[in-house]
């Protein structure tokens, strides 16, 4: 088969790269840099720290601390609105997906105008580059992959959709991934974040348009969760474990770059977007479904996610199922729909919504409308 690879990105990765924000920002010529994070960040000063190493290459630094959790187009418009204001040349996003994806959005519509909306969907605009506005990005967690990944995700609460904006020119210039960012991430994020690391890493190695190139990081990044995330969700200080889940959620997002998503992620979308659900949370509830539905037409492939993630003790494809429900469990996330606020006269809205998705034309095997119904009701 012939495929591409393209990762536009350049990557640090390990202990303490944070430190080279000044080199990077030089490097970018740097003139005025915004630093975009979220409030807890703030407070944890880690915003502070990122905004003393941007001020060693340049004078002209401030920071955007309001990034909330499932960012909304809102958020997207008045970053971009910070940013022509101040004449920014360079963003740092500091933070879990929320802040890299709306640093990602907001620099789009800083520089071409308009509502971050139109460049989403099936007849989008296109997003010319390269952008003159350079994004460094610096993940403080293990889970979305957005340092690396050409997605951006926002939350249309008028319409309760989620908007997904994809273009290889989203994609952040450099990513500074400090695994050491991720130590004092509490128990139920990383829980959280961690399974969507494993829905990418799945997804992707079962996607139509998976690749040879997408799979070996797919494959890695299952064994890098199989045997730490039980640890850093357990001990939050376990360097290695939390190491671990930092590679496993570069990897996975490159992968999924390279072969998409798949059904998991337009439900868990349709489920966020009608009832506000944290996207890890309803991944986590929503994966399982998914494996057992897809696992008939690519047996062989979640028979070596299985093995994988059983560390070798050869179970069969109708295993991945149970094993990822166990795991879920282990970590203390939700099982039901139920459980996180999605009422039952909401699950056909979520499976109407769930068609839309792009997503669905990369999963293995094609779901009806009726066949989504189906699996979110056995969910709720």
């Amino acid at each position: 088969m012939a495929y591409g690879i393209h990762i536009p990105t350049r990557v640090r990765f390990g202990e303490g790269v944070t430190r080279e924000l000044p080199d990077v920002l030089r490097e970018m010529s740097a003139s005025r840099v915004i630093v975009v994070t979220d409030p807890g960040l703030k407070e944890a000063g880690v915003a502070r720290q990122v905004e003393a190493l941007a001020r060693e290459a340049c004078d002209d630094v401030r920071v955007y601390a309001d990034v909330e959790p499932d960012p909304s187009v809102d958020t997207v418009h008045q970053i971009a609105s910070f940013c022509r204001e101040g004449g920014a040349d360079v963003l740092v996003a500091v933070g879990g997906g929320s802040a890299m994806d709306v640093a990602k959005g907001a620099r789009i519509v800083a520089e071409l105008g308009g509502d971050i909306r139109r460049f989403a969907g099936t007849h989008a605009d296109p997003i010319p580059g390269p952008l003159r506005m350079r994004l460094c990005a610096i993940p403080t967690t293990a889970g979305t992959g957005s340092e690396v990944t050409f997605f951006g995700v926002y939350s249309d609460w008028e319409h309760q959709v989620k908007v997904t904006v994809t273009s290889p020119h989203l994609a952040a210039d450099v990513a500074l991934v400090d695994p050491l960012l991720t130590h004092s991430v509490p128990p139920k994020v990383t829980a959280a974040s961690g399974i969507d690391v494993l829905a990418h890493a799945l997804e992707a190695y079962v996607s139509r348009q998976a690749t040879p190139f997408s799979d070996a990081l797919a494959q890695r990044a299952m064994e890098l969760v199989g045997s730490s995330l039980v640890r850093a969700v357990e001990d939050g200080r376990d360097a290695s474990a939390r190491r671990d889940m930092a590679e496993a959620s570069l990897f996975s997002g490159i992968a999924f770059n390279h072969a998409y998503l798949g059904l998991t992620h337009a439900i868990a979308a349709a489920v966020s977007g009608h009832a506000h659900v944290p996207h890890g949370v309803a991944i986590g509830i929503c994966l399982p479904a998914v494996i057992r539905y897809n696992a008939h037409v690519c047996a062989d492939k979640y028979r070596r996610a299985a093995d994988i993630l059983a560390r070798g003790r050869g179970l069969g494809a109708g295993d991945a199922a149970g094993i990822v429900e166990q795991l879920a469990r282990n970590i203390g996330l939700p099982s039901r729909l139920r459980d996180v606020g999605v009422t039952k006269d909401m699950l056909a809205g979520i499976a109407r919504q769930t068609l839309v998705s792009v997503q669905l034309r990369h999963n293995p095997r094609e779901a009806s409308e009726q066949d989504v119904l189906s699996l979110v009701e056995s969910l709720w």
